[in-house]
């Protein structure tokens, strides 16, 4: 069955807020290519690459769907592997969708609120305000350092968590921003978490933690950012009746 391209477009930008949410510079969300206007099947991926776009292209995909999109900064000349990727997308009749932070912190589809849920924390908060908007959750209760990092090493399908080790044994209240929002550490003890989970972060951010007194688990870029893509690839599948499959390409950091 094709689906209109524009009808899938209408309603990823309705549902992730598309137009409301501020981003960083450089980050454009919504339809970054289009195609012929058809989409049958759907991929989608953490980050879109020369590598994940000829995945879709294996997988009959005509509608990638990314958290990590094409433009960041200038991307001219066109030359060497950047050709690649534009003969690719063009031979592939394949359209690229891009949601960054508007999918970091939807309240059902996000990266934020589906690990938290993965991780069994209940009765969210906004956490981690900045750019105008709360970024992520946090939840108050009881739980062993030891046990959350468990909780956390399944949610991610066995990445083992990095932990800082600056706050309590037992975590009171857990803030999460996943991604690469380490070196925000102080916006997060601020906002009085004794236990911060995001992807990753620099160096320094050890002796920052000890200094502040709280806890940082680094479960990996990555990993951390994969819940997204899949929620919205299986809500669009079900919502348009196209088939969908999730591109593994993972990078390790």
């Amino acid at each position: 069955m094709a689906v209109p391209l524009a009808n899938i477009i209408k309603y990823c930008d309705t549902t992730l807020r598309t137009a409301e949410i501020q981003d960083y510079d450089g980050a454009v969300n919504g339809l970054q290519v289009e195609n012929g206007g058809t989409v049958t099947r759907i991929a989608a991926a953490v980050d879109a690459s020369l590598a994940t776009v000829r995945l879709a292209r294996a997988a009959q995909a005509d509608l990638l769907i990314v958290h990590h999109g094409l433009f960041w900064s200038k991307t001219h000349p066109w030359t060497g592997k950047r050709r690649e990727l534009i003969g690719e997308l063009v031979a592939g009749e394949l359209a690229v969708y891009s949601s960054h932070l508007p999918l970091d912190l939807h309240p059902t589809l996000g990266n934020n609120a589906l690990l938290a849920e993965a991780l069994g924390l209940r009765r969210r908060k906004p956490f981690f305000f900045t750019k105008g908007q709360h970024l992520g959750c946090q939840a108050a209760g009881r739980w062993e350092r030891a046990e959350l990092a468990a909780r956390l090493r399944d949610a991610l399908g066995g990445v083992e968590p990095h932990l800082l080790p600056g706050g309590p044994t037992v975590c009171r209240r857990v803030g999460i921003v996943t991604g690469g929002a380490g070196a925000e550490v102080r916006i997060a003890a601020a906002e009085g978490v004794d236990t911060f989970i995001t992807g990753e972060g620099p160096h320094w951010t050890y002796a920052l933690a000890e200094e502040l007194g709280v806890n940082v688990f680094y479960g990996g870029h990555y990993a951390t950012e994969t819940f997204g893509v899949r929620a919205l690839g299986a809500d669009l599948a079900t919502r348009f009746a196209v088939p969908w499959t999730f591109l593994d390409h993972p990078t390790g950091l």
